[in-house]
């Protein structure tokens, strides 16, 4: 059983960052934006907002190496779980490539449910009635894009065709990259742009919590980027916003004068 729950009873979320720590405040804003649109006129300020619960972890950092820290990553991941799944209901993880311990976390049978990049990116996919034959390109670190062993979007090429980038170990340094520069620089840039011109995909996943850092929007790549971490933004806030929403209320009868009798 949960040891805490919300005073007002609202839906609690989770964010684990750490990997990287500016990943995590992106994904948070990004919760605060849904959460506004969605409550639209009926946002009342803070009162309204989301009640988040994050935990940044500076050794989850070695999950860009996780083939050599496979079980040192796992046990700093699982006492954050650990430690998290008392004070929420749902949480998710700000780096797509810590994802691959999903089953795992899952096996814990921890309180608060997880919610998984490629879940969301799959029902994002058939949102947008994506043909299943369309290519769609998997931009992230050396182990997500590694489909056989690593990655946590390994079920993704059973529902559409993915796509690699030819040079994965110059995207994976990209990212680290990002990492050190705390976000977006021109020589950035100019090499994201080049990767995207590469690939014969016309839709990009951002399959890194790194990458949305990049300055570099759609229009300007020339291809449909879509960032991973605002879905997992959206579906949490969706969890905390449908408890706001109020019905339309019914508009008022116009007022009549009452006729006096004489």
């Amino acid at each position: 059983m949960n040891n805490y729950s919300s005073p007002t009873g609202e839906t609690r979320l989770g964010i684990i960052a750490g990997s990287g720590p500016e990943a995590g405040i992106d994904l948070w804003t990004k919760v605060l934006h849904h959460n506004r649109v969605m409550l639209g006129t009926t946002y009342e300020g803070d009162v309204h907002a989301p009640h988040v619960i994050i935990a940044s972890v500076p050794e989850l950092g070695y999950s860009m190496e996780l083939e050599k820290r496979e079980e040192q990553v796992w046990r700093a991941l699982e006492h954050t779980a650990r430690q998290i799944s008392p004070q929420v209901d749902y949480y998710v993880i700000a780096c797509n490539t810590l994802n691959y311990f999903a089953d795992r976390l899952d096996a814990l049978e921890l309180d608060a449910r997880l919610i998984t990049p490629s879940q969301v990116v799959v029902e994002e996919l058939r949102r947008l009635n994506h043909p299943a034959d369309h290519g769609v390109a998997l931009l992230g670190s050396r182990q997500t894009m590694d489909l056989g062993s690593w990655s946590s979007y390994a079920t993704l090429a059973e529902h559409f065709s993915v796509e690699l980038p030819v040079e994965t170990e110059s995207l994976h340094h990209l990212i680290y990259d990002v990492k050190v520069a705390g976000g977006s620089t021109p020589e950035i840039e100019r090499e994201f742009l080049t990767l995207c011109a590469s690939l014969r995909s016309d839709v990009v996943l951002q399959a890194c919590t790194e990458l949305p850092l990049i300055d570099v929007d759609s229009t300007r790549a020339g291809k449909k980027l879509i960032d991973v971490s605002d879905l997992l933004a959206r579906a949490l806030a969706m969890k905390s916003a449908l408890r706001h929403r109020r019905p339309p209320q019914q508009p008022r009868p116009a007022a009549t004068t009452p006729r006096i009798s004489v």
